[in-house]
């Protein structure tokens, strides 16, 4: 099996390859009577569309997502929906050197020792271009949360690229739409862009990013203690996205270095419930929601297409050296935001779900 599938109620199926004709996602729990249509889908996919600016992919695709099935007159009738996205940008031939070469640092050779045949146009299933299904799949989730969760609010943003970081002191949610990184800090967003600009141009190089995701709103309760910890379907969700190599939630390796009096969140009672006097738990306990921000933070690595020569085997087993030509992101965290935010809303919707399938909402009362 090769596993296309993820999530337990609200469950999500993605097929087709960067150089096929077309790619998409099958969603198949959705709730009945949630208002879904293409243009809301469309929104989200246009935020990870390519060719956007300078600084990714000039591949054209307009990544317009077309539903199959699962609606009547503009809402989900809770039978499987079918969204196709068509290619209409590929150029195949750039990838005409690699049909006998294993590009370094791609999954061509893992594919190949796997299965013994690959699709080494553009990288086949393993190319970023499989995200795009995720994020009209997300548009589903996003749908459903607005329904179910409206005060639910999910955004994603980079906080560093290669050696630079934000300044979390000038961390401003407006500006995150504002620049072509998804940067919360404008004077980084700058940074990032010069910094860019000479790997791509002088260095002929890619970079790496951290890109961190916040939910905002999400109710207690959500989650479970051990086997379907609300953490444990984050991590793999973000995990499974292209070029991911690392996850962490909340403070995540860094709470290694503090004391069990600095990282605990310290609960005070409010007028409305429960709060806490920081978020070192990233919003998750023990698996389980606490109602304050999920935030889960993740390390893209850099692209590992590039226009310099590197050292390589062919098929055969013979030396060889291999420039990719190509149309690639110099730093593929920047597209990798919006896709964030949709594996966000896939788990969180799926917890919603399991949650109200087990407790039916029922909270233990405080005070």
């Amino acid at each position: 099996m090769s596993m296309n599938t993820f999530g337990h109620l609200f469950r999500v199926t993605t097929w087709g390859e960067s150089h096929g004709p077309a790619l998409g996602a099958t969603v198949d729990g959705c709730p009945p009577g949630v208002p879904v249509d293409a243009a809301a889908i469309q929104r989200w996919l246009d935020k990870r569309r390519p060719g956007q600016s300078k600084h990714t992919t000039q591949r054209r695709e307009p990544d317009a997502v077309e539903i199959l099935s699962g609606t009547f007159e503009g809402r989900s009738t809770g039978t499987p929906i079918q969204l196709l996205i068509r290619n209409t940008d590929q150029r195949s031939k750039d990838y005409g050197d690699i049909a006998q070469k294993f590009r370094p640092g791609h999954a061509d050779i893992t594919y190949w020792r796997k299965y013994g045949i690959r699709d080494h146009r553009g990288g086949g299933r393993s190319s970023a271009r499989e995200t795009a299904a995720r994020v009209a799949a997300g548009g589903v989730a996003r749908a459903a949360l607005t329904a179910l969760a409206p005060d639910l609010t999910i955004t994603g943003y980079m906080t560093a690229m290669g050696p630079l970081d934000i300044d979390r002191a000038r961390f401003d949610w407006d500006e995150i739409g504002r620049n072509d990184f998804w940067c919360p800090d404008p004077v980084a967003a700058e940074r990032f862009a010069d910094h860019l600009d000479w790997l791509r141009k002088d260095d002929h190089n890619s970079v790496g990013a951290v890109v961190e995701c916040t939910a905002r709103g999400v109710p207690p309760g959500l989650g479970a203690p051990i086997y379907a910890k609300l953490d444990t379907d984050l991590a793999a969700a973000m995990m499974s996205i292209n070029a991911v190599k690392g996850v962490e939630v909340g403070e995540g390796m860094a709470a290694a270095r503090l004391t069990g009096r600095d990282n605990a969140d310290e609960i005070a009672m409010g007028p409305d419930g429960p709060v806490y006097s920081s978020n070192h738990a990233g919003g998750i306990l023990g698996g389980i929601s606490t109602g304050q921000d999920v935030v889960v933070r993740f390390a893209v690595k850099p692209t590992s297409s590039i226009l310099s020569e590197r050292r390589t085997i062919t098929k055969d087993g013979q030396d060889a050296t291999l420039v990719t030509k190509g149309r690639h992101d110099p730093c593929v965290g920047i597209r990798a935001v919006p896709v964030a935010e949709a594996m966000m809303a896939c788990v969180i919707l799926d917890h919603l779900l399991l949650d109200r399938g087990q407790t039916g909402g029922a909270r233990g009362a405080i005070g």
